[in-house]
Protein backbone atom coordinates (compact mmCIF):
# COMPACT_ATOMS: atom_id res chain seq x y z
CA UNK A 1 0.00 0.00 0.00
CA UNK A 2 1.77 3.11 -1.21
CA UNK A 3 1.79 6.12 1.07
CA UNK A 4 1.18 9.07 -1.21
CA UNK A 5 1.08 11.79 1.39
CA UNK A 6 1.66 12.33 5.10
CA UNK A 7 -0.27 14.69 7.37
CA UNK A 8 -0.01 15.19 11.12
CA UNK A 9 2.15 12.06 11.33
CA UNK A 10 -0.53 10.00 9.56
CA UNK A 11 -0.18 8.12 6.27
CA UNK A 12 -2.52 8.87 3.36
CA UNK A 13 -2.74 5.69 1.31
CA UNK A 14 -4.16 4.54 -2.02
CA UNK A 15 -4.42 0.77 -2.34
CA UNK A 16 -3.27 -0.42 -5.80
CA UNK A 17 -6.09 -2.95 -6.23
CA UNK A 18 -8.84 -0.79 -4.74
CA UNK A 19 -12.18 0.22 -6.22
CA UNK A 20 -13.95 3.37 -7.30
CA UNK A 21 -15.02 5.96 -6.31
CA UNK A 22 -11.72 7.76 -5.79
CA UNK A 23 -10.84 7.64 -2.11
CA UNK A 24 -7.93 7.54 0.31
CA UNK A 25 -7.28 5.71 3.56
CA UNK A 26 -5.78 7.77 6.37
CA UNK A 27 -3.90 5.51 8.78
CA UNK A 28 -1.99 6.08 12.00
CA UNK A 29 -2.05 6.07 15.79
CA UNK A 30 -4.10 2.86 15.75
CA UNK A 31 -6.87 4.55 13.75
CA UNK A 32 -8.07 4.52 10.16
CA UNK A 33 -10.50 6.66 8.18
CA UNK A 34 -11.61 6.46 4.57
CA UNK A 35 -12.46 9.63 2.65
CA UNK A 36 -14.20 9.75 -0.73
CA UNK A 37 -12.41 12.47 -2.66
CA UNK A 38 -15.18 13.50 -5.09
CA UNK A 39 -12.55 14.18 -7.74
CA UNK A 40 -11.84 16.50 -9.31
CA UNK A 41 -13.77 19.18 -7.41
CA UNK A 42 -14.20 17.76 -3.91
CA UNK A 43 -14.73 18.24 -1.12
CA UNK A 44 -13.45 15.06 0.52
CA UNK A 45 -16.16 13.31 2.52
CA UNK A 46 -15.71 10.90 5.40
CA UNK A 47 -16.97 7.43 4.47
CA UNK A 48 -15.68 5.34 7.38
CA UNK A 49 -13.95 6.15 10.65
CA UNK A 50 -12.29 3.75 13.03
CA UNK A 51 -10.96 5.61 16.04
CA UNK A 52 -10.38 9.25 15.05
CA UNK A 53 -12.21 11.95 17.03
CA UNK A 54 -14.57 14.32 15.21
CA UNK A 55 -12.03 17.09 15.70
CA UNK A 56 -9.28 14.96 14.12
CA UNK A 57 -11.57 14.00 11.22
CA UNK A 58 -12.36 17.67 10.52
CA UNK A 59 -8.67 18.57 10.61
CA UNK A 60 -7.77 15.68 8.27
CA UNK A 61 -10.62 16.49 5.86
CA UNK A 62 -9.47 20.11 5.68
CA UNK A 63 -5.90 19.10 4.83
CA UNK A 64 -7.13 16.60 2.23
CA UNK A 65 -9.25 19.33 0.65
CA UNK A 66 -6.28 21.70 0.46
CA UNK A 67 -4.35 18.96 -1.38
CA UNK A 68 -7.24 17.61 -3.45
CA UNK A 69 -5.67 18.17 -6.87
CA UNK A 70 -2.59 16.18 -5.86
CA UNK A 71 -4.66 13.38 -4.31
CA UNK A 72 -6.87 13.08 -7.39
CA UNK A 73 -3.76 13.02 -9.58
CA UNK A 74 -2.31 10.19 -7.48
CA UNK A 75 -5.58 8.24 -7.65
CA UNK A 76 -5.51 8.49 -11.45
CA UNK A 77 -1.90 7.30 -11.55
CA UNK A 78 -2.98 4.07 -9.85
CA UNK A 79 -6.51 3.56 -11.16
CA UNK A 80 -7.15 5.66 -14.25
CA UNK A 81 -10.46 7.50 -14.37
CA UNK A 82 -12.08 8.58 -11.11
Amino acid sequence: MPTIFAIFGLRVVVYPNDHRPAHVHVVGNGCEAVFNLHCPHGPPELRENFGFSQKEVAKIANRLDINLAFLCYEWRQWHGHY
